[in-house]
């Protein structure tokens, strides 16, 4: 997965973070076939990337604990 190195700089979080981030939101766009796909001719993993980096959409971690 690449992202774009001035976003990375600005990112406050850690890379696993955003990595497992924008895997799960490319995830959501391929399985509900989001129109934007067919927009940009960019690859999922790309377009979730921007997404998250652009704050279009928000992310947030989970309790990994069964509650």
């Amino acid at each position: 997965m690449i992202f774009p190195l001035e976003e990375m700089v600005k990112f406050k979080g850690g890379m696993y973070e955003i990595s497992a981030a924008a895997s799960r939101r490319a995830y959501q766009l391929a399985m509900v076939k989001d129109p934007i796909l067919e927009e940009y001719d960019d690859k999922v993993v790309s377009i979730a990337a921007r997404q998250l980096f652009t704050h279009e959409v928000q992310y947030r971690i989970g309790d990994s604990q069964n509650s």
